[in-house]
């Protein structure tokens, strides 16, 4: 079962959720089966995808390190959903 910013996977709920940054360029996220397309603005120069398992935990916000695709236009990850929260961020 899923809708808005939840999916109930196995019983338990699992998140996967972009963070705004002020003045970053705008994430998007988007459902493509069981994965999950995370994308924003190219070129977006002097940002680094970022991701959290949770919003509020500073110290836990570690550079993204699967593979970026990059068309030009749009840049775009692919994620696998794990059981519980993943968020995303673009730091500068």
């Amino acid at each position: 079962m899923t809708g808005g910013n939840y999916s109930l996977t196995g019983g338990f709920w699992s998140l996967i959720s972009v963070v705004q940054t002020p003045g970053a360029p705008g994430l998007t996220i988007t459902r493509s089966g069981t994965s999950v397309i995370i994308s924003w603005p190219s070129p977006s120069t002097g940002f680094v995808l970022q991701q959290n398992t949770a919003v509020n935990n500073a110290p836990g916000w570690l550079n993204f390190t699967g593979t970026v695709t990059d068309n030009g236009t749009t840049k775009t990850v692919t994620i696998n959903p794990p059981t519980g929260n993943l968020f995303f961020r673009l730091k500068e």
